[in-house]
């Protein structure tokens, strides 16, 4: 019973990163490979502030986001100026530079041997100490932010970043300060994934630099591509799929290193195969590949 509940974390934890990239990659149309760095931070945030400072867990999730909205809009300046490729490479490299800090910053974040002993999350005096507990947390978390998702999306603000992402000179000369939206969205997005990063570090209790890698980044993007970007749902199916499959792989009786790598191997064929023949993934509704590019 633990087993599946811990699988069901698991979902709830990707679907708030799947569902934070989609507002930006999805209904904005930028292209990031940094979400894993502001995952890491809010990681990071809460386990300093626990064990340091003995801060509550709803203190610890406030400053994770602030903080992961601040390196949002670091992120998001370079879209100002570059675009496509380039900024993709931008967002790449943002996202090895944190995590050279984390991996090397020994005396803040304890390096490579992380930080264990994350304390249980306590919330008004109550500890979730439980798998079903942590579950309805995580729960609860998962529909506020799909319920945030919703409502933006949905709103002119939404309609604003549909259209950046449809014709970005259009929304301009429209009259929109598409600079302003295109950092204030990653600013959300960030604070969202670092929120997915807080839940993480108290659930396991345990963090190291090689959860928040660029590998992580690439297997988010998955989650929204596979799922379907440009879509409120896509991202959770995306996520469901995702995390069970390599589950499945343990069914089979591989060796663990045998079944890593194969998992490796499915994602990537899977990438492969929606891009070519569904760019839009289960439920999307954009591709990031052009019509022309198929052809």
């Amino acid at each position: 019973m633990e087993y599946l509940l811990h699988i069901l974390i698991l979902i709830g934890i990707y679907t708030i990163l799947s569902v934070s990239l989609n507002l930006i990659s999805g209904y904005t149309g930028l292209i990031s490979i940094a979400h894993a760095a502001f995952y890491g931070v809010g990681a990071y945030v809460a386990a300093i502030m626990a064990l340091e400072l003995h801060s509550p867990f709803l203190a610890n999730i406030i400053c994770a986001v602030l903080l992961g909205g601040l390196l949002g809009a670091l992120v998001g300046i370079p879209s100002l100026r570059i675009r496509d490729d380039y900024f993709v490479i931008a967002t790449f490299a943002f996202q090895v530079i944190t995590f050279s800090i984390l991996n090397n910053w020994v005396l803040f974040t304890g390096g490579p041997m992380g930080l264990p002993g994350i304390p249980q999350p306590s919330i008004f005096g109550y500890t979730i100490s439980s798998h079903f507990e942590f579950l309805f947390l995580i729960s609860l978390f998962c529909l506020f932010i799909v319920w945030i998702s919703h409502r933006l999306v949905h709103s002119p603000f939404g309609r604003v970043l549909k259209a950046i992402r449809e014709d970005e000179i259009f929304a301009q000369t429209a009259g929109k300060n598409v600079a302003a939206y295109k950092v204030l969205v990653f600013m959300i997005g960030a604070g969202m994934a670092a929120v997915a990063g807080v839940m993480y570090a108290h659930y396991v209790s345990f963090i190291d630099p090689t959860s928040f890698t660029v590998m992580e980044s690439i297997f988010i993007i998955s989650i929204v591509i596979i799922g379907g970007s440009g879509s409120l749902w896509g991202p959770v199916v995306g996520a469901v799929v995702l995390v069970i499959l390599p589950e499945l792989l343990r069914f089979i009786g591989l060796p663990s290193s045998v079944a890593a790598n194969i998992r490796q191997i499915i994602y990537g064929g899977l990438l492969v195969g929606f891009m070519m023949w569904r760019p839009k993934g289960f439920l999307g509704e954009y591709a990031f590949q052009s019509e022309e590019a198929r052809e």
